[in-house]
């Protein structure tokens, strides 16, 4: 009880938001469920790691908790598309065995190394800012415009694109493009697979090849942000109880991004992506709403 009360006064002491540390098992298992399924889903899980405490009267769990789950969506998009995993990693060291920078393997690895330098860069740049405590960047104000702006992109992309391209067709330029992209997800509620699908829905990829591209691109991403931010917190100290909080988290997130990465691919295979732009929509609306009526601080 004493570790608690400590830590719910000086989770935010320094520069380090560690608010995870104050919740309990039962809400940072909760938490844990919803950021396994909005992590891959194009509805931004940072935003619902806001929302949900907002509205339950919890501690913000903070940026570092976020961020250290994206192991979770990793060890998800891993474990599903194992086979391209394997593939890409034995097939591209098999072409630079055999010096053959054509092959297509080869190809996809430095594609997805492309992909990640404009949020590896980002992330470096607005580090400071992303994980300091009370972040102007995790306002409830700020969450619910960029839901609103990436509806609206969503709908868009779902409008004016053909849908007809497939993952070998994929080219470096938009590997590039999609990395680009993927610096929205620095922002809550702009989401990384939002952003990533959105831009690979633009380039006319079909649906669940553009999901499977989003995720397969953003794999160095999340590994990065999440060792990242382990390696941040092991330098912070932070108490035992917090790593076992975390990994309790973890453990919760990873089995159910797994689910939510199965459902979402066997959902884009038949379905658009319009139930994901209406859910965006209202929630950011409802969250402009809320904030200016006082409702929500």
């Amino acid at each position: 009880m004493q570790f608690r009360e400590n830590n719910l006064a000086n989770a935010c002491g320094g520069a380090l938001d560690i608010g995870f540390a104050s919740l309990s098992y039962i809400q940072v298992g909760i938490l844990g469920v919803i950021q396994g399924i909005t992590e891959l889903l194009p509805i931004s899980s940072t935003a619902h790691m806001r929302i949900v405490p907002a509205l339950l009267g919890w501690r913000d769990p903070g940026s570092a908790f976020s961020a250290a789950m994206q192991l979770a969506a990793l060890a998800a998009v891993v474990s599903y598309f194992w086979r391209d995993v394997a593939a890409v990693s034995t097939g591209s060291a098999s072409a630079i065995r055999r010096r053959d920078f054509n092959s297509p393997w080869f190809r996809l690895a430095v594609a997805i190394c492309l992909a990640t330098i404009p949020i590896g860069l980002a992330g470096l740049a607005l580090s400071s800012v992303l994980n300091s405590c009370e972040s102007p960047l995790r306002s409830l104000m700020v969450i619910g415009v960029s839901s609103v702006a990436m509806a609206v992109l969503l709908a868009i992309a779902e409008v004016v694109c053909r849908h007809r391209r497939n993952f070998d067709q994929l080219r470096l330029r938009d590997a590039l493009i999609v990395g680009v992209a993927q610096i929205g997800a620095l922002i809550p509620g702009i989401s990384r697979s939002g952003s990533t699908l959105t831009a690979a829905l633009f380039l006319n990829f079909r649906r669940e090849e553009a999901a499977r591209l989003s995720f397969l691109l953003g794999l160095p991403a999340i590994a990065l942000a999440g060792l990242k931010e382990l390696w941040v917190l092991y330098h912070a100290h932070i108490p035992v109880e917090a790593w076992a909080l975390l990994g309790f988290g973890l453990l919760v997130a990873s089995i159910s991004a797994f689910v939510a990465i199965w459902g979402l691919m066997r959902f884009l295979e038949r379905f658009s992506a319009w139930p994901f732009v209406i859910y965006r929509a209202a929630l950011g609306i409802f969250l402009i709403v809320s904030v200016q009526a006082g409702v929500l601080r």
